[in-house]
């Protein structure tokens, strides 16, 4: 029930009708007896930049979930950033503080790094690989770093990205060493598929799976289909592994707790997330 008093979170994005987050997170308010609702707004990118500044003046506004097409051009739009939106090149949570500032955050790695712990797998110490060095791979790869892993390699099919995310981890974290330039998962024990490949059938695998440390932690971002290719190979190997539903669940209590809103688990999230409706 949506009431005078109903705190609002703007799902800005475009187009909407892909949009899951307020399947999720409006079941969890209902059922916790939180007045705040998730609302999809469909704003256009022309718009996005006046709009932004537009929706945080309302008194009533408690926070912003950002989607494509926006999560790169709201960086410039913040007073305030996370070092994972500096790192990542991308944002995708912003709230206004006491003083009327725009905070920004980017939690896709944050749900990467939460998802590992709570499946026994701690990031400090590991030997990490990220494949694909886009807006989420940024975010993981920063999130890995924050987290304490004791080295990094980076691949990109461009190898200008791999190189430029390499320089801002190092500027950000300069004791950790950072590799480029090789997708071959030998030697390590964290390994993400963080490109789209694996959202269609038939496509190529992001390295040579055969590679991989039957020991190794293996991540995957494609949402479309939970057990893709690569995620199934790696479990024939015996790998742990993380899909990419997983990854979503997780990063919404830090979501809630960015906003100041009582937190929860990914496991009471996904029960009460009515995403056939």
């Amino acid at each position: 029930m949506i009431r005078g008093t109903t705190a609002l979170i703007a799902h800005l994005g475009f187009p909407t009708f892909t949009f899951k987050s307020p399947m999720i997170y409006n079941p969890y308010f209902e059922q916790a007896g939180i007045d705040a609702v998730v609302v999809p707004m469909a704003c256009r990118a022309a718009h996005y930049a006046n709009f932004l500044r537009a929706v945080f003046t309302l008194d009533n506004i408690r926070g912003a979930l950002i989607t494509m097409p926006h999560k790169v051009t709201t960086v410039a739009l913040l007073d305030e950033a996370s070092a994972s939106v500096r790192i990542a090149g991308a944002c995708n949570a912003v709230r206004r503080d006491a003083n009327g500032s725009l905070v920004g955050d980017m939690f896709d790695g944050e749900g990467f790094v939460r998802g590992m712990r709570r499946k026994g797998v701690p990031p400090e110490g590991a030997r990490a690989l990220v494949v694909g060095c886009g807006g989420v791979g940024s975010a993981i790869a920063a999130s890995l770093a924050a987290a304490g892993v004791a080295t990094i390699s980076l691949f990109d099919a461009q190898p200008a990205a791999a190189q430029a995310l390499a320089s801002r981890i190092s500027a950000h974290y300069p004791e950790l060493p950072v590799q480029t330039g090789s997708n071959d998962p030998a030697g390590h024990t964290v390994v993400v598929n963080a490109t789209p490949l694996g959202m269609h059938e038939g496509d190529p695998m992001p390295m040579d799976v055969a590679r991989i440390d039957p020991d190794a932690f293996v991540g995957e971002v494609v949402l479309r289909t939970e057990m893709t290719a690569f995620v199934q190979a790696a479990q024939a190997r015996g790998c742990r592994f993380q899909v990419g539903a997983d990854m979503l669940f997780e990063q919404i209590p830090a979501y809630l707790e960015f906003f100041g809103f009582p937190s929860t688990t990914a496991d009471r999230l996904r029960a009460l997330a009515r995403l056939d409706s």
